[in-house]
């Protein structure tokens, strides 16, 4: 959708153009009087990535076009290969792993890399993780030269930062800015803590890497903001804590095993503030607490307010459920809470989110091609779009992944089994979907 083409959010592939921030004066104290040295160390590690995939008909423009414009699938007539273009970044030379973005490699028939040095060799998807758009590739090679991850907590606003990728499919480019803001949250349907750059980054190089000027890679380009399709110096890089976190669990597991906190919550504004009578004016209210659950474990309790996760700052819901999603089950977290008039803290060893889902053909035709599971973990009951296939009848639907289902026919429900029992039989279904801070409603025919 175009929205009036007052914003046009690309989770595209990136880099190129003129850069915005002027050249460093040093590094590590020696006079910056080009940064071709830092360029020749790190752009062999990043490689260019081509992907075919069978579509379910004509299309307008081709698949990198409608992505960035936002154009929906509308598949029509015989079956057609597209081809779209990427970025990825070589980090274990070794085994021949390579970073970027699950959208894209999602769907891929066929994925090609290009190599700094002029080769041509195929990949495969190691794993895909959809919320964070992160992807492990691998291809089989010698000689081929990896990028180091450098510590992207480290990063402050103001770094000096080099993106490098294939804008439009035109092969390897550099640019250069600073780092715009970080902990940007909002931008996708997904879990996010973006780092925001100035670097120019442009459609074709999603995927491509953020790299600092000790030559380490620290996020990998992910998405633009943009009023007409080109650069206007702002875009976000997914964090290498969060891309190596995934990484490794796609490489030991062979999935991603999200935290589950146990608890459902709502924002606390001024306003809800003000009717509580509570001393802070921001944070996540707990709503109710799932049995046995982490929270409960760790002594939570309904109508405390959550303000704090491992020092960070939580504004509302949307930041909690990102702070626990980007973690793992297992890991231990420090919350900091106020109940009543007093601010605690307490320890939370965080649980698994369950990955059963159930398919939407089997629910309603026009939800065929989406996959469910519950949003427990979420922090909203209802249940959670877990997948959404480009092309299907929920996709034209504008059903994405990510999406909240509250209630059918304005019927709540919390399970897939409400859901199918609502819509079983029913023609017309009209979905309340909560996606990221709006309520939306949308006709299911």
């Amino acid at each position: 959708m175009f929205k009036n083409h007052l914003l046009l959010l690309s989770a595209l592939c990136l880099v190129a153009g003129g850069a915005h921030a002027a050249l460093p004066v040093a590094i590590d104290g020696q006079p910056v009087t080009s940064l071709a040295p830092l360029v020749e160390r790190t752009a062999p590690a990043v490689v260019n990535i081509r992907v075919s995939q069978t579509v379910a008909g004509r299309q307008f423009g081709d698949e990198a076009f409608r992505r960035f414009f936002g154009i929906p699938d509308m598949p029509r007539g015989t079956p057609r290969q597209a081809v779209s273009a990427g970025s990825g970044v070589i980090v274990d030379a070794e085994n021949g792993y390579i970073l970027t973005n699950h959208h894209v490699v999602n769907g891929a028939d066929e994925i090609q890399i290009t190599t700094f040095d002029g080769r041509t060799l195929d990949a495969v998807v190691v794993g895909s993780d959809e919320r964070t758009d992160i992807a492990v590739i691998s291809v089989e090679a010698d000689d081929l030269v990896e990028m180091p991850i450098g510590d992207s907590e480290s990063v402050r606003v103001g770094d000096f930062v080099l993106a490098i990728g294939n804008p439009f499919g035109l092969g390897h480019t550099v640019t250069s800015g600073i780092v715009s803001a970080l902990g940007r949250m909002g931008i996708s349907n997904g879990l996010e803590d973006f780092i925001q750059t100035d670097a120019s980054i442009n459609p074709g190089n999603s995927g491509g890497a953020l790299v600092n000027m000790s030559g380490e890679l620290v996020g990998i380009n992910s998405a633009i903001i943009s009023r007409s399709g080109g650069n206007v110096g702002i875009g976000f890089a997914v964090p290498t804590e969060i891309a190596s976190s995934i990484m490794r669990q796609l490489l030991d597991f062979g999935e991603v095993r999200r935290g589950l906190l146990g608890v459902t919550i709502q924002t606390i504004d001024p306003e809800a503030a003000q009717a509580l009578n509570i001393p802070v004016e921001r944070g996540a209210l707990i709503t109710s607490i799932t049995a046995g659950s982490a929270a409960e474990v760790a002594g939570l309790r309904v109508d405390d307010i959550i303000v704090e996760v491992n020092e960070e700052k939580i504004d509302g819901a949307l930041q909690l459920s990102n702070a626990i999603g980007l973690k793992s089950s297992g890991e231990e977290v420090l919350i900091k809470y106020i109940r009543g008039d007093r601010t605690r803290t307490t320890r939370a060893e965080l649980g698994q989110q369950i990955a059963q889902s159930d398919a939407g053909e089997d629910i309603h035709p026009g939800l065929a091609g989406a996959r469910f599971a519950s949003a427990t973990s979420t922090g909203t009951r209802g249940i959670e779009v877990v997948e959404v296939v480009e092309g299907s009848p929920a996709a034209q639907r504008d059903i994405r992944a990510g999406d909240i289902i509250t209630a059918a026919n304005r019927i709540p429900v919390d399970s897939v089994a409400d859901l199918a029992e609502v819509a079983g039989g029913s023609n017309i279904v009209f979905l309340y979907i909560i996606r990221g801070d709006r309520t939306l409603l949308r006709q299911i025919r």
